[in-house]
């Protein structure tokens, strides 16, 4: 059954979905069998197998919940062996729920306190619709607690708007009308409406648009505004239409019973039915906008954390200030710290002079490579002064997003590599130490706290971290890590490895110095053969006796290579690199029962280029330098920037001011765009036209030029 289930919603071969359970039923992790395991999946890639993960858990889920019916029901003592079939079908939870509602144990209710009055049998009687005189068969129900015909007729309508809440078929309809019919509708609260905080809602004070056509950007933000207290929301749809189509499925004549059920079709909707069922729309609709946010949030850390490394440069990295100044730190060419101290170049001290001779002595003492400035506070201030500097090497100078710096620097993990010092410190490490290993840097910081998404507080957090750790995971992955240099945080992501193995690997290395095999990994703690098999592939050895230590090669397919080593009569060195002999190797010939030619011809690729960056190497990027503040904007201006967040409406870019300007979706391309990343991407080098400058609401508005 799951498997059919995984294939409806994946569409992907029955055999590929087998395999793929099979495999994570071993404990294997996704990276490790869409890269490892590809003639078992037939070559999915490491989304497909996210999907089969999904839908299995999706599953898990319908059926944990059938369990817990069953079980409710046979306590109830109402399971029968049809009643068993007919809640074993539901292909969903929504449907499983529906059939599940006349069974529920309810509060207490009008309808439950009807049904102790005695008025259920009056309730049949007007729902059969046989009766025509429903005022003197109301009257023998009048007795104990019910005083009036009009009691007796209202506690019977009260069971009969609970009967039509709980057929499956009305709340099937009304749901389709809901979901193609429905309006999200606002309304300011005028109380709130003057305060500043609701002056960035204020588009939404009094708004209508389709709930399954709004886009999931506005439908976060009014629900922001909702929760914040600045507007009421309210889900709206053709009410007479809809009780039409309720009566049509219950009234077959138009006797005395007919006036009784209209209203109680009248209150099953207004009280039971669309509350609920909008409620559930609204929630529906939430859920996708989240997914939607999520998806985006996703694409941007995984550009982000695949951005351009500098890699093992010496450098000197600056945070700047204004009066506490700019905290310069020295890193070694493996992030290690070897100096740090503060300069004071910007008011209110202005010790341009001391601060270019500072920085110009340090760059000499330390062979610096290149320089890191913080984008942040006094950064355009601080790179136009470091540009002043002749320096006596060729120093490159980068601006470096500090998002999330400000979390490291005040976070455990900072402070156990840097017990001895303070935050600012800290911070200026992280700087630098993000030209040099963008990923290696951001895996230590809480992915929420990077500002690359939208509404990032206002998604579902469990999903969010679930999907932000995936992509994390995925990255560290398809670029492998150093074992020897790698941190605790960095070694957790890798996959088959977890917290406690990393920590395990970090105070192996400390104790014993570095791993010179793959074959020592085995040597840590608690590391046992399937960890190692995961794992091992995707951990790299610089420097080893075996070369392929240091590729993505699998251990396991080492001989593999030994003997297309042996079988062209070179040694395993001079095979590795040499495209000439590597491209006329016939793999037909090395092919098994578990290794096939995409096996092959992913070892191949790696042979040729063993242990290459999939990452683009960091390129130095300069702003307008005339460009201070958003008041020397004008309309018309060309200008560099570098795209720092994309959302599903436009993307943002920084020109080298404080405030980003805004790509709309319009402004990105002549043609349709359905999506922003297919146009631009995460730090991206553009050039952009100013189309419109708000300066009180500090706003600018851009066009993509190239």
């Amino acid at each position: 059954m799951m498997i059919t289930y995984i294939v409806q919603h994946t569409q992907l071969p029955k055999h590929s979905v087998e395999n793929t359970i099979q495999l994570l039923n071993e404990d294997c992790t996704i990276p490790f069998i869409s890269r490892y395991r590809k003639e078992a999946t037939g070559n999915l890639d490491e989304v497909q197998v996210g999907d089969i993960v999904k839908y299995k858990d999706q599953f898990e889920t319908l059926e944990k919940r059938k369990t817990a019916i069953l079980k409710a029901l046979e306590e109830q003592g109402v399971l029968t062996e049809d009643l068993k079939l007919k809640f074993e079908g539901p292909k969903d939870l929504t449907t499983l729920e529906d059939l599940y509602l006349p069974y529920k144990k309810k509060r207490k209710t009008k309808a439950e306190t009807a049904r102790k009055n005695g008025l259920e049998p009056l309730a049949k009687i007007i729902m059969s619709q046989n009766a025509n005189d429903i005022e003197s068969i109301a009257f023998k129900y009048v007795k104990g607690d019910v005083n009036s015909t009009e009691e007796a007729l209202e506690g019977a309508r009260h069971i009969m708007s609970e009967w039509i809440n709980e057929r499956t078929d009305i709340r099937h309809s009304l749901r389709q009308q809901i979901e193609s019919y429905a309006q999200i509708t606002t309304k300011v609260i005028k109380a709130q409406a003057q305060e500043e905080k609701a002056q960035k809602f204020r588009d939404y004070f009094d708004w209508s648009e389709s709930l399954q056509r709004i886009p999931s950007h506005r439908l976060l933000a009014i629900l922001r505004a909702e929760n914040e207290g600045f507007i009421r929301v309210k889900i709206e749809i053709d009410n007479e239409r809809a009780l039409q189509h309720i009566e049509h499925k219950i009234i077959r004549s138009r006797n005395a019973c007919a006036e009784q059920l209209e209203l109680a079709i009248s209150d099953a909707f207004k009280r039971l039915l669309f509350p609920s069922l909008s409620n559930e729309a609204l929630s529906l609709a939430k859920e996708k906008a989240d997914d939607s946010a999520i998806n985006v949030f996703a694409k941007n850390l995984k550009q982000l954390l695949l951005g351009s490394p500098l890699g093992e440069k010496r450098v000197l990295a600056i945070d700047p200030g204004f009066r506490t100044g700019c905290k310069v730190v020295c890193l070694d060419a493996q992030g290690n710290l070897k100096h740090n101290e503060t300069i004071y170049p910007h008011p209110p001290k202005n010790d341009s002079i001391g601060a270019i001779k500072k920085i110009s002595s340090l760059a000499e003492a330390y062979h610096i490579e290149a320089i890191a400035i913080g984008n942040g506070t006094a950064s355009r201030e601080t790179e136009a002064l470091i540009r002043k500097i002749q320096f006596k090497n060729d120093i490159q100078v980068f601006v470096v997003s500090e998002a999330g710096a400000s979390i490291y620097s005040a976070s455990k993990i900072a402070r156990e590599e840097f017990p001895n010092y303070d935050v600012t410190v800290r911070g200026s490490v992280s700087i630098g130490r993000r030209l040099q290993d963008p990923l290696a840097e951001l895996v230590k910081i809480d992915a929420k706290s990077i500002g690359v998404g939208q509404y990032q507080h206002d998604v579902d957090q469990t999903k969010l971290q679930k999907e932000l750790d995936t992509v994390v995971e995925n990255c560290v992955n398809a670029v492998g890590v150093n074992i020897n240099s790698a941190s605790k945080p960095l070694l957790s992501y890798v996959s088959g490895i977890g917290p406690k193995l990393a920590e395990n690997i970090f105070e192996y290395r400390q104790e014993h110095g570095v791993f010179k095999s793959r074959k020592d990994i085995l040597k840590v703690p608690r590391l046992g053969g399937k960890a190692f098999e995961q794992s091992a592939a995707f951990l790299r050895i610089k420097g080893a006796k075996n070369p392929l230590d240091d590729s993505a090669v699998h251990p396991e397919r080492y001989d593999i290579v030994k003997k297309m080593a042996k079988d062209e009569g070179v040694s395993l060195q001079d095979l590795i690199g040499n495209k000439n002999i590597l491209q006329q190797i016939d793999l037909k010939k090395y092919v098994s029962e578990d290794v096939g030619l995409l096996t092959l011809e992913d070892i191949i690729k790696e042979l040729e280029k063993p242990g290459l960056d999939i990452r683009e190497q960091a390129k130095v990027f300069t702003f307008n330098q005339n460009i201070k503040s958003i008041t020397d904007l004008h309309e018309g201006q060309l200008l560099p920037g570098i795209v720092n967040n994309i959302t599903n409406f436009g993307c943002f870019v920084d020109i080298g001011i404080k405030e980003s300007g805004l790509i709309h979706v319009s402004n990105l391309s002549d043609s349709f765009v359905k999506d922003v990343n297919e146009h631009v991407h995460l730090h991206q080098q553009i050039i952009v036209k100013v189309l419109e400058v708000d300066i009180a609401r500090k706003r600018i508005q851009l066009q993509l030029v190239k």
